[in-house]
C-alpha cells in the first residue's frame, strides 16, 4: 500500500497515515471552529460590549484621578487666597483703626457687643427691613407698569 504525501515521500507505514489524518483532523477542527466564531454573531458582540465596558471603566478611572488632583489643586489655592485675604483683612483692620478716633471706636464696641447679646432682635429687625423693601419695590414696579 503505496500512498505519496505532500512532500513527496512514500507512507508504508500505517502509524503515519493515522498520524496524517488526526493532524488534518485537528487542523479541521481549528477551521471549523474559527468559522463557528466567525459566524456567532452573539458572541463577537458580547466581546465588543466586554471591550468597550473595559475601555469606559478605563476612561472613568482616568477621569476620577484627574478630578481627584484637580480638587487638591483647588483646595491648595483656595488656601492661598484664604491666606492672603486674612492678612489684607488685618491690614486694612489695622488702618481703619488707626485712622478712627478712640470714641468712635469705643462706641462701635459697645454695639458690637449688644448686636451679639441681642442676635434674635437684630436678625428679626434686619429681616422685617429686608421684607419692608421687597414689599417697597413690588409695589413701585406695579405702578410703573400701569
Amino acid at each position: 500500500m503505496n500512498h505519496r504525501t505532500q512532500d513527496g515521500r512514500t507512507a508504508n507505514d500505517l502509524g503515519e497515515l493515522r498520524e496524517q489524518a488526526e493532524h488534518t483532523r485537528d487542523e479541521l477542527g481549528r477551521t471549523v471552529e474559527a468559522l463557528a466564531a466567525k459566524a456567532d454573531v452573539k458572541a463577537q458582540a458580547e466581546e465588543k460590549v466586554a471591550a468597550a465596558r473595559e475601555k469606559a471603566a478605563v476612561a472613568a478611572e482616568r477621569a476620577k484621578e484627574k478630578a481627584v488632583v484637580a480638587a487638591d489643586l483647588v483646595k491648595e489655592k483656595t488656601a492661598v487666597a484664604t491666606e492672603q485675604a486674612k492678612e489684607k483683612a488685618a491690614v486694612a483692620t489695622g488702618q481703619v483703626k488707626e485712622k478712627t478716633p478712640d470714641p468712635v471706636l469705643e462706641k462701635a464696641e459697645v454695639v458690637a457687643q449688644k448686636a451679639k447679646t441681642n442676635r434674635t432682635p437684630l436678625v428679626a429687625a434686619t429681616a422685617a427691613l429686608a421684607g419692608f423693601l421687597l414689599v417697597r419695590r413690588i409695589v413701585r414696579g406695579r405702578r410703573g407698569r400701569r
